[in-house]
């Protein structure tokens, strides 16, 4: 789409907290116009475009009408229902992580994405932290990853593992640090609160030989979000709450990252990025197949497949 064409059409499914979120970046975004949103509670969503603007939309089809681009934020055992919804009807869709509940969801969508010639971005919002740091463009391939994601108890995202919630950004992250296959993850879960694993163990191996060992909780006494990521020429300890590092390495990471607006607002980096690819043409920040491969590891880690099964 050219770059001189009319502002966009942008729609949210989901009046959410996240929902809400992405309904401020598309009203606070010159080119796009924010046209409303659509979810099954009429008053959340009237709630939300009292706050926003646009439009309570009764079905995700009237919506969906009127829209060029559309958030999907609404719980993640949705996702795929109205991705693929938005997809077959040729708009453009960013789809909060995780893409969907199942890779064979996830397969789909991004077979729709290419069938109709969308763009389809998934909401893997640390990724933009990584960039700001500079630590995406590290020449060197690192030997081990270890990560801890933890969160104490809250009934936000109980549809889906801790693993769907928490760990599937650690697995996005170290996925594309190893930037090699996967070939084999060793899982282990507790049984959870109400039958989804509150906590999550991972060890993952990469065909280059490079190893992730991750754990997840949201059931922890207080949030606990750290990387440390070993190189044969040194070690970086990253902790995602303070926005801070210790940089071991010979690599010249930008130490003030936390003042980059993609590491303060990732969230509407994102949402940035997903415009800058509809408009103009950009690669697609986090692709479907970035968001499949990150999915089909949780899954795997929570034992209900093998990976690339």
């Amino acid at each position: 789409m050219s770059n001189e064409s009319t502002q966009l059409r942008a729609g949210v499914v989901g009046a959410g907290v996240f929902g809400g979120f992405h309904s401020s970046k598309y009203v606070s975004d010159a080119r796009t116009d924010f046209i409303g949103v659509f979810d099954p509670s009429a008053e959340k969503a009237q709630a939300l475009v009292e706050k926003h603007g646009g439009k309570a939309f009764g079905t995700l089809a009237e919506l969906l009408a009127e829209v060029d681009v559309v958030t999907v934020a609404c719980p993640a055992i949705h996702h795929f229902a109205a991705a693929a919804a938005a997809l077959a009807s040729g708009k453009h869709v960013l789809v909060e992580k995780p893409i969907a509940s199942t890779v064979e969801e996830a397969r789909e969508l991004v077979a729709l994405a290419s069938s109709h010639g969308c763009v389809l971005q998934v909401g893997h919002q640390e990724r933009f932290v990584f960039q700001a740091m500079g630590l995406l463009q590290v020449p060197e391939v690192p030997k081990r990853i270890f990560a801890r994601r933890m969160g104490p108890a809250s009934d936000r995202n109980l549809d889906v593992s801790v693993t769907l919630d928490l760990m599937v950004h650690d697995l996005d992250l170290a996925i594309a640090l190893a930037g090699a296959p996967v070939t084999s993850i060793e899982g282990e879960t507790d049984a959870g609160r109400f039958g989804s694993p509150d906590i999550a163990k991972a060890v993952i191996t990469f065909e280059n030989g490079c190893v992730a060992e991750l754990e997840s909780s949201r059931v922890h006494h207080e949030r606990d979000r750290k990387m440390r990521v070993e190189y044969e020429a040194g070690a970086l300890e990253i902790d995602f709450i303070a926005k801070t590092f210790e940089n071991a390495t010979p690599y010249d990471l930008n130490p003030d990252f936390a003042e980059s607006e993609s590491a303060k607002d990732s969230l509407g980096a994102n949402v940035k990025a997903f415009l800058d690819s509809v408009i103009e043409g950009a690669p697609v920040a986090v692709p479907g197949i970035a968001g499949l491969r990150a999915l089909d590891a949780a899954r795997a880690v929570d034992g209900e497949r093998v990976y690339g099964s």
